[in-house]
């Protein structure tokens, strides 16, 4: 939950690259936390417990959350695979520490921790009998300004036997026991009109902090007013509101030592009562004896671990409503901002004739904009939809999949030619239809089929705050996922909405004229130059026999709509002149497109060198090793964002010079069709859509870099690389 919690305040951030959140697990090779299994003995007796110990070992400035990870954060998880009949207790926590980052208040673990677990081995297994241990683990580990969801599993081989200790895993169980909380019984909690009051007997003098392991009793980042009271302490902390529970559990700590507390509470009726408060202890077998903190000493070599597909998956978390508030600013946010994109240019053509159309009328205004909005909404659930739909049944594909599809590009070229052709006045289209309807007649109809016509081609564009909101809804549950693409198309619609429904706009649009016919014709032109655009794409994607087969087909088309101008204007119009055209593209997106093994795309160009090659992860691991710095590109020839930063910054002379003096080696991975291993490398990095950029600085983890890129900042990089080296 940090990750969406964070999201807010770091989307400037964001925009301008000074950051990132990644959403998905991080592949082995860059997991920020080291986890190991030991057990205080391999060979437990049948019918007694066993203790183990699962060790988490962050990276320097990373950390991972406790059980309650407060306002953010998620709490390592554990999925255990043990024989029948043997039960494995609930994790507990050392105690955490407060982090708060940006007002954003979290329970952390800020160093090296242990959690324990009690496995309980059935009377019934006798001596000898193998007992397979494995726990699939998932957590989220956080730095300053990054945050990662990683999954591991770990493995053991048991023998039920006499009990024996094993000398490391005894040593290991026993630094973690002393680390847990003493449990401190005679504690309350008072509801004092808006403050809870806690207090406890007598414990070590300190300043002391309340962590509940059950959010809703009060805020994270709430102050707490610590007093003594005889031998005792008393704290005063603002109530979150009402009581999420009859029982308060927690945490009681001053940073070295810490105390397991347990309190039944009554909420006060009125802002003045004080209610009575009962005491109450833990159970005996929750209540273990252990010694006050103090610092855990060197582990021994772990047990070996390996990536689980089976990890329990964060998408299962619940998400408060705060939570789902900041993600879905985001994506409206970065929806409104697609409109700024330069893929969207050609569809804005659309909706200024159909604006235009409406004149002064604001009925019309209104019915053009909401049908426009309706239509852009229901075009980026349905996308999203599918791609929810198609990852969960094992798809590797990600946001921008409807233009890897040359069938789905031919069909494209062959609307946008027609939309084109209609603008030019070729043929007019009486009733209502598909897109070009909404640049010609208007009309809900109309208007909703050119929002879903500007969302299916517009959307596989990311640009700032839209990384962070496709990213969220990787790891979101359906409904909430649906939610931020359903944000995400109003963020679009909002400025054809905004000039529909406010008077003021309206009156400032133009008075319908004869204009109307030559701005149409003008219109035209960006359709062409569109439709232009997706035959050189389906060229890249499947050769020349491809694109001459698309071009092929268009001018089918072309002719049969030319055809049919004419017998429109003679009075005598049918749409049956169409049937050779429609059944030409029918036979082909049945048969398939015919694709040349060499067909050219981004990745097909890369000029194969010491310093630029194919991107493939293995590549990346070995450069990596070797301490090569690496900047890693990921590009499409349908990404316009794309083409345009290889142009003003990538491929300038002066960058090129910059990495070959700092030795930086190049990887482009090229997603201009669908390429499974780059869709799993981009959704381990928390995205779904490209322009995505990466720089390895030697011995150092990735840095993103922004979606719009410029020569100072990859020369910057490649100096910062040489002055290390230096």
């Amino acid at each position: 939950m940090i990750v969406l919690r964070r999201l807010l305040t770091l989307l400037v951030t964001l925009a301008l690259g000074g950051g990132v959140i990644a959403l998905a697990p991080a592949s082995a090779q860059e997991r920020h936390i080291e986890a190991s299994l030991a057990f205080e003995t391999r060979s437990p007796k049948p019918g007694e417990s066993v203790t183990l110990a699962i060790r988490m070992k962050p990276e320097a400035g990373w950390h991972g959350y406790w059980t309650n990870p407060g306002a953010a954060g998620l709490p390592v998880e554990a999925d255990w695979d043990v024989p029948a009949g043997v039960s494995v207790s609930p994790l507990r926590h050392p105690a955490p520490h407060l982090l708060d980052v940006q007002g954003i208040a979290s329970y952390v673990h800020d160093g090296p921790f242990s959690l324990l677990a009690t496995m309980k081995v059935p009377q019934s297994l006798a001596p000898g009998t193998a007992l397979p241990v494995e726990v699939a683990l998932s957590w989220l580990v956080c730095s300053d300004t990054l945050c990662v969801p990683e999954r591991a599993t770990l493995s053991a081989n048991l023998e039920v036997g006499s009990g024996a200790p094993d000398a490391a895993g005894a040593r290991i169980v026993a630094a973690a026991e002393r680390a847990m909380p003493k449990p401190l019984s005679g504690a309350t909690l008072t509801r004092d009109g808006n403050d809870w009051v806690f207090s406890s007997p007598a414990v070590s003098r300190g300043n002391y902090r309340l962590f509940p392991e059950q959010e809703g009793w009060f805020d994270a980042a709430a102050k707490q007013t610590v007093s003594r009271n005889g031998d005792g302490i008393s704290l005063r902390i603002p109530a979150a509101g009402t009581a999420p529970g009859t029982a308060f559990r927690g945490v009681l700590s001053n940073g070295t030592k810490s105390y397991l507390v347990s309190a039944r509470t009554v909420a006060s009726s009125s802002a003045n009562a004080q209610p009575s408060a009962q005491s109450g202890e833990i159970p005996d077998d929750e209540m273990l004896s252990q010694a006050d903190q103090e610092p855990l000493p060197t582990m021994v070599d772990p047990v070996p671990a390996t990536e689980s597909a089976a990890a329990p998956s964060l998408a299962t978390q619940a998400v408060s409503g705060d939570v789902l508030r900041i993600a879905l600013v985001g994506a409206l946010l970065g929806g409104l901002l697609l409109n700024l994109m330069p893929c969207v240019f050609p569809i804005l053509s659309l909706k200024a004739l159909s604006l235009a159309k409406s004149g002064g009328d604001p009925r019309a205004a209104r019915v053009e904009g909401a049908g426009y909005a309706a239509g852009v909404i229901a075009t980026a659930l349905l996308l999203g939809a599918l791609l929810i739909g198609l990852r969960a049944i094992g798809m590797e594909i990600g946001w921008s999949f409807q233009l890897q599809s040359p069938g789905v590009i031919l069909v494209l070229l062959v609307l946008t030619g027609a939309i084109a052709l209609n603008l030019a006045g070729l043929f007019e289209l009486p009733m209502p239809a598909f897109a070009a309807r909404g640049s010609q007649t208007g009309g809900f109809l109309g208007a909703f089929s050119t929002g879903a016509l500007a969302a299916f081609i517009a959307m596989p564009c990311s640009g700032p705050f839209m990384a962070g909101a496709l990213g969220a809804a990787l790891v979101l549950p359906a409904p909430l996922a649906l939610a931020v693409f359903a944000m995400l198309g109003l963020g679009m619609a909002l400025p054809f909405l905004a000039v529909a429904f406010i008077p003021a706009v309206q009156r400032r649009l133009p008075k319908p004229g004869a204009w109307m016919d030559t701005l149409r014709k003008v219109l035209s032109l960006p359709m062409f130059a569109t439709a232009l655009a997706l035959a050189w794409l389906l060229g890249r994607q499947t050769g020349v026999n491809g694109m001459a087969l698309g071009l092929l087909v268009l001018s089918l088309f072309a002719v049969s709509l030319w055809w049919y101008g004419l017998r429109q204007r003679r009075g005598s119009a049918g749409w049956l002149t169409l049937a050779p055209a429609a059944l030409a593209l029918a036979a082909v997106l049945t048969v398939g497109i015919p694709e040349a093994p060499s067909a050219a795309t981004a990745s097909g160009e890369i000029a194969e060198g010491d310093l630029h090659e194919t991107f493939s992860t293995a590549r990346l691991a070995e450069l990596r090793a070797a301490g090569t710095p690496v900047f890693v590109d990921f590009t499409a020839d349908w990404c316009l964002v794309c083409k345009v930063n290889e142009r003003v910054a990538i491929d300038t002379e002066a960058t090129q010079e910059a990495f070959a003096e700092a030795g930086v080696v190049t990887l482009t991975g090229d997603w201009t069709r669908q390429d499974p291993e780059i869709t799993a490398y981009l959704a381990d990095h928390g995205r779904n859509s490209i322009p995505f950029y990466q720089f390895y600085a030697p011995g150092e983890a990735a840095e993103v870099l922004p979606q719009v890129l410029t020569p100072q900042v990859l020369i910057g990089k490649a100096e910062e690389v040489g002055e290390a080296a230096s």
